[in-house]
């Protein structure tokens, strides 16, 4: 008797749960197949830079791989939850009422989310664009670092120091970005240093002229709490600009306080 009702008992409990099981399902299914493409992309991308590359991808192509990859993930996720979301009658009746009133929905999920929107584009245009890729050292409103990574919503910059900087991407989109390494020809280095508002200026000004490959110091500001002065430098490649204007300004530091 027990052994006849098992299936019973199950087919009851599908008829019941039917529209659960399916909805559970439908994510599982989606979160899986998100995965594979995944990593089928970077296996692709692994496989392209060996064909043509001979070794890792450019800057561009990794930055839109990345892209790519995440935004087809996104949207199979998406799928998934949209068909579990209709497996509920509640859920089917709201999407109605929703459809029915569709421009005061869209008017009030568009204010609602509207920086993360506002995120979500300029991510898409700094992957079109491409005013900054993996790898390249930049700096964003005083921050230089070396750029980890370009998501959907956010930017990763890495400084020197090992510090991870988060910069939503509609602020870098309309924000002034500095980028060293897109540039090949030799920058020129220009740090400042302040000087005590009782320093000796002039004695301060001839003890960073004579620090190696110093081309000139100025005194560039005068303020109650201080003076600033400029310290220009020989130029040097891009990639080691950030390098070497902190070692400048660290030798400019030890000369000031040499001097007393």
């Amino acid at each position: 008797m027990g052994r006849l009702d098992l299936p019973i008992l199950a087919s009851s409990f599908v008829n019941r749960h039917g529209n659960v099981i399916t909805a559970i399902a439908s994510v599982a299914v989606a979160a899986v197949l998100a995965v594979i493409a995944n990593r089928a992309f970077a296996q692709r991308g692994r496989t392209l830079a060996r064909a043509v590359a001979r070794g890792d991808l450019s800057p561009v192509a990794d930055t839109r791989l990345r892209f790519v990859r995440r935004l087809v993930s996104v949207g199979i996720l998406a799928l998934g939850v949209t068909i579990a979301i209709t497996q509920f009658g509640p859920a089917q009746r709201v999407a109605t009422s929703l459809l029915a009133s569709g421009a005061l929905a869209a008017a009030v999920i568009g204010f609602a989310a509207r920086q993360v929107l506002a995120n979500s584009v300029a991510g898409v245009m700094l992957a079109i664009t491409q005013p900054l890729r993996i790898g390249d050292a930049v700096t964003f409103e005083g921050e230089n670092g070396t750029v980890e990574d370009v998501r959907l919503n956010y930017t990763y910059l890495r400084t020197g120091t090992g510090t991870r900087i988060v910069i939503p991407n509609e602020r870098l989109a309309s924000g002034v970005l500095r980028n060293d390494t897109v540039s090949t020809a030799p920058a020129g280095l220009e740090v400042s240093v302040w000087l005590a508002p009782d320093g000796d200026v002039d004695e301060a000004l001839a003890a960073l002229g004579a620090l190696p490959g110093v081309t000139r110091v100025a005194v560039a500001e005068a303020t109650p709490d201080g003076v600033r002065l400029a310290l220009s430098a020989e130029p040097v490649p891009q990639e080691r600009r950030g390098d070497r204007e902190a070692e400048l300004r660290a030798a400019a530091v030890r000369a000031l306080r040499k001097r007393g």
